[in-house]
């Protein structure tokens, strides 16, 4: 009984001897779906130039394009198992999903590009003073309602009547019906309790 056979230098010991024919892709996707390392190596060589070439007129940036090949090819080790030889070579199989990513890469680009856009487009049509503006303004306005909040009822309708309002002091006392000097003085000393609570300098 003779000596079993030892792995071939170029892959494993499903390839025969040194002498035998190198293996097609078709057998080497075989064996990559069996997780050999050595397949995936050969399979690599290959596929890889043909594939960085379909991807690269696509997606035009050389970085970019390394990086979609390099993502194509994790895929091929990954979904080995899901190549049809029925369907196509290997490497209709790997070129289609190359352009796959390829226009992948492009539409997000385009999209992130879009993105920014609207954004700065927004940004320009809005000045800078006119946001802090509106930031301001909202600081204020919760503010005030807090400070509020802490004047009596009397001092508190007084002021709503008349600041926000619009009304005089003399249709605000008619409202409370109360009289227009016991308004008045609420009002003032709604007001200054309101400066003192908001820190404004007299």
């Amino acid at each position: 009984m003779g000596e079993p056979s030892t792995p071939d230098q170029r892959g494993g010991a499903w390839l025969g001897s040194a002498e035998s024919e190198a293996p097609t892709a078709q057998q080497l996707v075989a064996e990559v779906a069996k997780g050999d390392e050595r397949a995936f190596e050969q399979l690599y060589d290959h596929i890889a130039g043909s594939l960085f070439g379909l991807v690269q007129r696509i997606v035009r940036d050389a970085a970019q394009s390394e990086e979609v090949t390099q993502e194509v090819l994790v895929e091929v080790w990954r979904t080995a198992t899901q190549y049809r030889p029925e369907r196509g070579t290997v490497l209709t199989w790997v070129l289609t999903l190359g352009h796959r990513r390829a226009v992948d890469r492009v539409r997000s680009a385009q999209a992130a590009t879009e993105r920014e856009a609207r954004v700065g487009s927004r940004a320009e049509g809005r000045p800078f003073d006119e946001v802090a503006e509106s930031v301001a303004s909202k600081w204020e306005q919760q503010q005030v309602r807090r400070c509020i909040g802490t004047l009596t009822e009397l001092q508190r309708e007084s002021v709503m009547l008349t600041y926000y309002r619009g009304y005089t002091y003399r249709e605000a006392a008619g409202l409370l019906e109360a009289p227009p000097s016991t308004v008045k003085t609420r009002l003032r000393d709604g007001l200054i309790r309101l400066r003192d609570c908001m820190g404004v300098a007299s």
